[in-house]
């Protein structure tokens, strides 16, 4: 069958894929060599898209407290519903949560029913929690939401400066084509500012570990330094740029703590410093690191400073880069998807933008000041201020700093809506209404990446049984509330014409995002649309924003904004005496609706970790594999001990994306308190203040089985974390008591009737291993003892789709004659490291790219090479000592 060129639902590098469906009703992917975003490249996340689609738990019809409904229905019962609430208690009653999940077209119309004609700007969107603070940052230095450069300028940049942002897991594309770039020019040098030593590093010259929180520090301090050997562009400055003088002074004050504030030592200041000031091409890459903090959107402008008094800035090779989180936060941003924002970059407390964007949509109303970001709206849930809430396609239960208490909240709302493509998540179990949506493949529309190019995802999969588009169901809603004529629209290529009209009103007024050269494009050019930059007008189409010193702000110049380094809202404690970080692993997504459905995705990582300083675990009597308690102020996880110095003494990294569909006390957020930003309102995710313990546990099993297993069936439980593999389901698990795991194994395997099992236990040293055989072939396993389970994970999830006999399985470990591939490291092409190691050894491998020569690893996404890399020196090191 034919491909389909899309565009990938992960993050916001916004890769081109192209999808080919066949008969079985599977689908490949494979990436779009003529995408400008990854020229065919893609991550391990992109290359098992077609791993992820299928029918298996998805919601098919709508629900109306817990019972099936029609779609009129449903649509009557949630207009009723905010109808009621507005009559009663005013529009700022309801509220709509959104995703950068959600097309372009989806967003549109969702913040135009809002906004417009309820009458409130209560919609605010996931992206709140990764790029509100750029937002802001922009805004306040530029007059605009805009990112100036290109993803080119990765290339062409001479120094790339990464601050906050692991892009080897979190935006792999983008870190294979900076490594693409230095492999060709070597003369490349990339600055690594991080608190942790991740993948990235293996791409670093130099490795800054600054203390967390202290980024406005370090770029002050820059900033003085380049003031002071004379690398300011007095004529850009003069010309274009308002404060200047006035913010090198006042960082003057603090330049002289930046060592003892970042815990840098001052030679590696003075190495960044000098870097910095003689190259003229500097890009530097910014995401959640900086963002996610409550300075984010000092941080942001620290950053924005010192670009700006260089003049670098706009000019291929050079500026400020945003990398977003999400596919299509920046469509969010530019149709004001956010609760501070108006539609194509409009502002709320300008006057002239209201009765602009009112006049335009003809509406009834329009909101005159912002609404309630993500946090706020969350904590107006559970005070009663807001009475219908209708969340769209995300996972605020499990996402949201103070996770327990925004599930309270959303349970406390009196009528909520979810629109999504599972029913079985932490959000979707609360819901008074379920929609169900399309999903990625199914629908229709445009999503914008982060150097601003729109590109379509289109479908090439039927729509599931009653499943609606995101735009279809708000504009039903919108008709049933009276709208009709307003939401009348026959597809997303009616939507987007609006909304390129919508632009070229904004363009009138002299914005940056104006589209309004697409306002006429036909329904057949729109389905053909290829990826395009923004702006796209009569007078300018694409390129870079800035270098010219036209800026957005009432008088056309920028503003460097004086910046304080500030502490994190918490201070440890003899209670709390640990920070925090929280981030995402390389092959999982957000809350892993998607990505857990791929069981090569599982084989990296398979369940929730905290990876903790050996300093601390022997402060705190913890040993590798241990299982942990973090606790913070708001609620606790409990997840695996991975004791490695990549994290400072002090600090603990937890992944965010575990939910409790996945881990029985795995969602981190839990144990993140609601900090926030008090400019851009973005939550502070990597500074919470947490106590360390070990989790107390009689026991420790590990199981793994043809079918789904279920930990409930185990008494005493306390810990279980599930992950589905090619050959079923594996389970880890811990609890109290003294379980007969004879009986017991059956029911956790789901074979209690027709399987044969076969047991060997050392009562002495409290261990059992059970297996059930069934047709001949061994179906299920499990082990258990007093610590933590010490078998080949690998070995024993692969011997159950192989002819393997039950006391080989049951060893734990292959036979002589069979090798261990060990923990998976490569997961395109599903490659342990002991395979790895092995080759290194035994054909002399020298280099990651001669082990992708001779097994295929590191060849495809390029995610696991600095793995390898790591790999190569660990199993060289023996070589050279012997």
């Amino acid at each position: 069958m034919s491909s389909v060129a899309t565009t990938c639902p992960y993050c916001g590098v916004g890769c081109g894929v192209l999808a080919t469906p066949d008969a079985n009703a599977t689908v490949s992917v494979k990436g779009d060599p003529n995408h400008p975003a990854n020229f065919g490249r893609l991550c391990s996340k992109g290359s098992a898209l077609g791993e992820t689609i299928g029918m298996e738990g998805r919601l098919l019809r709508p629900e109306i407290r817990g019972k099936e409904a029609t779609w009129e229905m449903a649509v009557a019962e949630i207009a009723r519903q905010f109808q009621s609430a507005i009559a009663e208690h005013g529009p700022e009653s309801v509220a709509f949560y959104g995703s950068g999940q959600l097309l372009t077209e989806d967003y549109y119309v969702a913040n135009k029913l809002m906004k417009g004609f309820i009458g409130a700007a209560n919609i605010d969107t996931n992206s709140r929690l990764c790029m509100a603070s750029s937002v802001a940052g922009h805004k306040r230095a530029f007059g605009s939401d805009t990112v100036p450069g290109t993803y080119e300028d990765l290339e062409e940049a001479d120094l790339i400066v990464l601050v906050g942002s692991n892009l080897a897991w979190c935006h792999p594309v983008l870190y294979q084509r900076i490594a693409a770039a230095k492999a060709d020019r070597p003369g490349m040098t990339v600055v690594n500012i991080d608190p942790r030593r991740t993948a990235t590093c293996d791409l670093a010259d130099l490795h800054l570990p600054l203390a967390p929180g202290s980024d406005v520090a370090l770029f002050n301090g820059l900033l003085v330094h380049l003031a002071g050997v004379g690398a300011t562009d007095g004529a850009f400055a003069d010309a274009h740029v308002t404060g200047v003088e006035e913010v090198i002074a006042k960082s003057e004050a603090q330049a002289g703590q930046a060592c003892a504030i970042t815990g840098l030592d001052a030679s590696e200041l003075a190495h960044f410093y000098a870097l910095w000031a003689r190259t003229e091409k500097v890009v530097t890459v910014y995401s959640q690191g900086v963002n996610q903090s409550t300075s984010g959107t000092d941080k942001v402008n620290a950053i924005l400073n010192c670009h700006l008094a260089t003049g670098r800035i706009g000019k291929p090779g050079m500026g400020p880069f945003s990398v977003t989180g999400q596919p299509n936060a920046m469509g969010g941003r530019e149709v004001g998807g956010l609760a501070n924002m108006l539609a194509c970059h409009l502002d709320i407390e300008n006057t002239e933008h209201r009765q602009a964007v009112q006049d335009f949509w003809q509406s009834p109303s329009i909101c005159t000041r912002p609404g309630l970001k993500a946090v706020d709206l969350f904590n107006a849930c559970a005070d009663g201020r807001i009475k219908a809430l209708w969340i769209m396609s995300t996972n605020p239960a499990v996402s949201i700093p103070d996770a327990d208490g925004v599930r309270d909240a959303i349970a406390a709302c009196p009528f909520t809506v979810v629109s999504d493509i599972l029913p079985d998540t932490d959000t979707g179990r609360l819901a008074d209404v379920l929609l169900p949506a399309l999903g990625w493949g199914e629908k229709s529309g445009t999503v914008t990446n982060s150097d601003r190019t729109i590109s379509r995802q289109r479908p090439f999969l039927e729509a599931p049984q009653s499943a609606r588009a995101d735009w279809r169901a708000i504009c039903d809603v919108a008709a049933a509330m009276g709208w009709a004529e307003a939401f009348d629209f026959e597809g997303p290529a009616a939507i987007f014409r609006e909304h390129a009209r919508l632009s070229g009103v904004a363009g009138q007024l002299g914005r940056d995002f104006d589209i309004s050269g697409l306002a006429e494009i036909s329904d057949a050019d729109y389905d053909l649309l290829e990826p395009t930059r923004w702006p796209v007008s009569a007078t300018r189409r694409g390129g870079r924003f800035f270098a010219d010193g036209r800026f957005f702000t009432a008088d056309g110049r920028a503003r460097m904004v004086p910046v304080d380094h500030q502490p994190m809202a918490a201070a440890t404690s003899e209670e709390y005496p640990l920070r925090l970080n929280t981030g995402r692993v390389r092959d999982h997504w957000h809350t892993m609706t998607r990505t857990a459905r791929a069981p090569r995705l599982n084989q990296h990582i398979a369940e929730p970790y905290a990876e903790i300083n050996p300093v601390d675990a022997a402060r705190y009597g913890i040993e590798p594999a241990d299982l942990v308690v973090v606790r913070g102020s708001t609620g606790r996880v409990v997840v695996r001990a991975l004791i490695t110095d990549r994290t400072a003494r002090g600090v603990v990294f937890v992944p965010m994306h575990w939910t409790s569909n996945w881990s029985s006390d795995g969602r981190v957020d839990a144990a993140v308190a609601a900090a926030t930003d008090p400019i851009s309102g973005q939550p502070e995710l990597k500074g919470s203040v947490v106590a360390l313990s070990r989790f107390d546990a009689d026991w420790f099993a590990f199981a793994a089985g043809s079918g789904r297993l279920a930990p409930d069936a185990v008494p005493g439980l306390g810990y279980w974390a599930l992950a589905k593999t090619q050959t079923g389901w594996r389970a880890e698990i811990a609890g109290k008591g003294e379980p007969d795991w004879q009986k017991i194994a059956p029911a956790l395997l789901g074979m209690q009737g027709g399987a044969r099992a076969v047991s060997l236990s050392d009562p002495d040293r409290g261990s059992a291993r059970v297996g059930l055989v069934r047709e001949g072939k061994v179906r299920g396993v499990l082990f258990a003892a007093p610590s933590p389970v010490g078998v080949s994970r690998a070995f024993v999830v692969s011997a159950l789709a192989e002819d393997v006999s039950i006391h080989e399985v049951l060893a734990g470990r292959p036979a002589n004659d069979r090798p261990d591939p060990g923990a998976t490291v490569c997961s395109c092409f599903d490659i342990g490291s002991n395979t790895i190691q092995t080759a290194i050894l035994k054909q002399g491998l020298a280099t990651v790219d001669e082990i992708g020569e001779v097994l295929r690893a590191g060849t495809n996404c390029g995610s696991c090479r600095p793995e390898l890399r790591q790999l190569l020196l660990r199993t060289q090191r023996p070589m050279a000592a012997e």
